[in-house]
């Protein structure tokens, strides 16, 4: 085994497991609500807070733990955040309460904040430019089949085995994947001390607490005032977050502008965040319809949804392959067409007593676009972005994806919620009204893709920008020295640890 050791594709099996786990647990507790009401004796509104206690903490806390892997080296807090994940897991899966499974869920949502920035980090530390492309694009495919697969694992299991099961599989995993991270994983240091933003981790953590916060239970408190007042705040603390950033990019700051000056970094963050509101905005109602409406179990609906996983998985690694050799954009702008195009297909197909069999086209229509979009997405974003400042390139994407996901599900949350009471305080039934709303719903995800679409058409295209001796596929890679934040230039030469690896 210790052959492996620093093998990049061993390193990224190690790292994609850690983060398939986290991005599972965002969508594959939604399919368990019913049983966990009745297993836990639960109402609706505490059962609805075992989702939203695991997404809010993750939110808030990714960009303060990109920075912690960047002072105490992303190995360390990649294998920190798994025995975080894998002891919540444990305590969800035999939470006595419904009180004590909220808890529980909100310590798996540090576990998680702790792990994912460190994946993207560790991929750009130990794949050399030639293969970069290709390992975000698998890492960017992990993150879509994991979005996807929640609902049909989840269903699988619920049916199988119990709710409990939906936590319960993660420790396995969680275990194989912290020992093969001590196996394999190489301790990457920074090469020289970094320091600590405790103001900016303050005034980041408010921000997005009072965003998230505010737009996870808008619904829930029908946007009174106190809600208001949450966004406000928060966008008042974003100011003064930005303020704050922008008096310290000569001393280590959080977010460093100088990744925006990469357009293309600037246009993927933009559309990480308008994919995720658009998963959202697909999988939540599409659930809720074949569930409510055609009353599969909770296993046959999952199996419904499960062709879209499928394809993309298999496309996915393909798409960052062919994202090296002509580019991510055409690829992206064909994946956002086919999965509005799918969408709006299972729109069209669902009636009152549509036969399942009837929505495959559209599902695999649906996987088709993801997995032309997830994989060349990841590689676009950190194409050129120096190894140094990987870390808070990492934590800035996968910030704007959890917030993007918040959105999503508040959008379309209070949509459903919205058009389904008109509609039956019409006089439709049940079913009838739900049925109109998933038609009318679809338009949201449809829009955030052609917003998308249109933001593609920005990227540069690295296939026509290259100059003779600039390939990124055959430049060497130099172990990077210390940056200057406001740049991303080195300026001095690094040392590394015992293992010869730096950041």
């Amino acid at each position: 085994m210790l052959k492996w050791r620093g093998n990049p594709w061993a390193v990224l099996v190690t790292l994609s497991l850690g983060f398939f786990m986290t991005l599972l647990d965002l969508t594959i507790v939604n399919i368990a609500i019913p049983d966990m009401i009745n297993g836990l004796g639960a109402s609706l509104d505490q059962t609805l807070w075992v989702v939203s206690a695991y997404a809010l903490t993750l939110s808030v806390l990714l960009i303060t733990a990109s920075r912690l892997g960047d002072m105490r080296g992303p190995r360390n807090l990649f294998a920190a955040g798994l025995v975080v994940f894998t002891l919540a897991s444990i305590a969800c899966g035999f939470a006595p309460n419904a009180a004590a499974l909220i808890a529980a869920r909100g310590v798996q949502g540090l576990g998680a904040a702790l792990l994912v920035p460190q994946t993207m980090t560790l991929i750009v530390s130990v794949f050399p430019a030639s293969r970069r492309g290709s390992a975000l694009g698998i890492w960017g495919t992990v993150a879509g089949l994991a979005t996807l697969s929640g609902p049909t694992l989840g269903g699988v299991l619920v049916s199988a085995v119990g709710w409990r099961w939906i936590f319960l599989v993660n420790v396995p995993i969680g275990i194989a994947a912290l020992v093969l991270t001590f196996l394999l994983v190489p301790d990457i240091r920074p090469a020289r001390a970094h320091r600590f933003d405790l103001t900016g981790v303050l005034l980041a953590t408010a921000t997005l607490f009072c965003l998230a916060f505010g737009l996870q239970e808008g619904e829930r408190y029908q946007w009174g005032p106190g809600i208001w007042t949450l966004l406000a705040a928060g966008a008042a603390l974003a100011v003064g977050f930005l303020l704050h950033q922008r008096g310290r990019q000569d001393r280590e700051p959080l977010v460093p502008f100088a990744l925006f000056k990469d357009r293309n970094f600037t246009v993927m963050t933009v559309l990480v965040g308008l994919v995720s509101i658009a998963m959202l905005g697909l999988v939540l109602p599409f659930n809720l319809y074949l569930q409510s409406v055609l009353h599969m179990s909770a296993m046959k609906a999952g199996l419904v949804l499960a062709p879209s996983s499928l394809v993309s998985m298999a496309l996915g690694p393909f798409a960052g392959r062919m994202s090296d050799r002509i580019g991510g954009k055409y690829l992206m702008i064909t994946g956002l067409a086919l999965y509005a195009s799918g969408i709006l297909a299972i729109a069209l197909i669902a009636g009152p007593a549509t036969s399942w069999y009837a929505f495959v086209p559209a599902t695999l229509l649906t996987g088709l676009g993801v997995g032309c979009i997830v994989a060349p997405m990841s590689t676009e974003a950190m194409r050129n972005i120096p190894p140094q400042l990987a870390g808070a390139a990492s934590g800035v994407n996968n910030t704007v994806r959890q917030i993007g996901s918040v959105i999503g599900a508040a959008a379309v949350g209070a949509l459903v919620q919205g058009q389904l009471s008109a509609g039956i305080s019409a006089g439709q039934t049940y079913s009838a009204a739900f049925l109109s709303t998933l038609h009318s719903t679809v338009a949201l995800p449809i829009s955030v893709l052609m917003v998308g679409l249109l933001a593609c058409l920005l990227i540069r295209n690295h296939t026509k920008s290259r100059t003779p001796g600039t390939d990124p596929a055959t430049t060497p890679v130099v172990p990077p020295a210390a940056a200057d934040p406001r740049t991303g230039r080195a300026v001095g030469a690094t040392t590394g640890p015992a293992d010869g690896k730096t950041l």
